[in-house]
């Protein structure tokens, strides 16, 4: 008796219209039709053909700025701007310039060759340098020269 109000009282709990779902078959035919194995619900692959978005100049410049102000042996780091030259105003010998080059390439992940490294002696020239690489920024600087675009580099 108490087992049989037991069982009343938790059918009268649980809602009707929970149903269990009926497992999913497939007719059997002569033919395989294409329609028996679509979905019921169909939706549209989207594609997206776009690259993210070029460095600007002034996130290139502001990235080395920042790399410049944390280098230990810049001695004023109230000179860094977008036209210092490394040794002649943040007083940086020559092994302290390969040194702020090879950051500059863990900063923006690429790889300088020795010879553009060593062209590399201020932050306009790093700045310049990283914006005519094909991944530094969607156009190519010298491209956009020849066509008469000035950046202001």
């Amino acid at each position: 008796m108490f087992r049989s109000a037991v069982v009343r009282s938790l059918r009268a709990s649980v809602p009707r219209a929970v149903k269990t779902p009926a497992p999913f078959q497939i007719r059997s035919s002569p033919v395989a039709r294409p329609a028996q194995f679509a979905p019921r619900f169909a939706y549209q692959g989207v594609r997206l053909y776009s690259a993210p978005a070029g460095l600007n100049k002034d996130e290139v410049e502001g990235r080395i700025v920042n790399l410049l102000k944390n280098f230990d042996k810049v001695s004023d780091a109230s000179k860094i701007n977008g036209a210092s030259h490394f040794a002649n105003d943040l007083g940086l010998d020559s092994l302290d310039t390969v040194e702020v080059v090879m950051a500059i390439e863990e900063e923006f992940s690429i790889e300088i060759p020795d010879k553009e490294a060593d062209s590399i002696h201020s932050v306009d020239k790093a700045v310049e340098y990283i914006l005519g690489q094909p991944d530094g920024n969607s156009l190519n600087m010298n491209v956009m020269r020849g066509l008469g675009v000035d950046w202001g580099i």
